[in-house]
């Protein structure tokens, strides 16, 4: 499997704070990567490296290397729009935008220079059937989006996300809020995103890892403790902090 991000010597600070310390990584492409571990542990800090999030946070250093396709996305002449382009991101709680469903999915073709009305027409339809939200919404498609339910906003923020065509799908604990149904419908949207996108997911649901993805890293105090793929990760943990985490002694 071709690897798509490849993360090599990366130390992170917040001011004085050491949030990551010498992570060496390989994501591989259109497969499902789940970061565990408890809070503060590094995991979203890791995350937002991926699409230079955290460009947004005062005081923060970054030393090592992290690359998209062999090409080091830290590098001066790196343009970040067009790398964000590429790496969509959906959060911990649904950010939808105080405007209709159709135009919350067309905001990012419309910054990005579509105008052909039946274009963008299409690529919203597009995303929204490939969020599974489409058999929901698509009667009241001018409606506001904020009468959706929780659930059904954060699928809506995935087709934003998805409408521009990215690689990558950055998660950082997008069922967190959510009910358990809500949950299965967007684990289930997951799995399917991922035969066409590299999807890294960052959960504090352990059985939620164990469930969709491939491949677990999970992290303790800043440190990349272990990673590998999931069912070792789980049943046969090859370091004894991975094993107290995974069997619920701590955390």
């Amino acid at each position: 499997m071709k690897s798509v991000i490849q993360v090599r010597n990366l130390n992170l600070y917040y001011g004085t704070q050491h949030a990551l310390k010498q992570i060496e990584m390989d994501i591989d492409a259109k497969e499902i990567t789940a970061f565990i571990g408890p809070s503060g542990c590094g995991k979203s800090s890791l995350l937002r490296t991926f699409n230079r999030m955290n460009d947004l946070i005062p005081n923060v250093t970054i030393q090592g290397t992290v690359k998209i396709d062999h090409t080091d996305i830290y590098h001066p002449k790196t343009v970040v729009p067009e790398l964000r382009k590429r790496v969509g991101m959906v959060f911990q709680k649904p950010t939808a935008f105080p405007k209709s469903i159709f135009d919350n999915v067309a905001y990012g073709l419309r910054v990005n220079g579509w105008s052909n009305k039946d274009e963008i027409y299409h690529k919203v339809v597009d995303a929204l059937k490939k969020a599974a939200l489409w058999s929901e919404v698509k009667d009241k498609l001018f409606d506001s989006a904020l009468q959706l339910s929780g659930g059904q906003q954060q699928r809506l923020c995935i087709a934003r996300s998805i409408a521009i065509d990215p690689e990558i799908l950055l998660m950082d604990e997008p069922t967190s809020a959510l009910d358990p149904i809500s949950t299965a419908k967007i684990e289930d949207l997951v799995k399917e995103l991922s035969h066409s996108l590299t999807i890294v997911i960052v959960t504090h649901n352990m059985q939620q890892a164990a469930r969709i993805s491939k491949k677990t890293a999970f992290f303790l105090m800043g440190d990349l403790i272990e990673f590998g793929d999931t069912k070792k990760i789980f049943e046969k943990p090859q370091k004894e902090e991975t094993k107290r985490y995974t069997s619920g002694q701590f955390g």
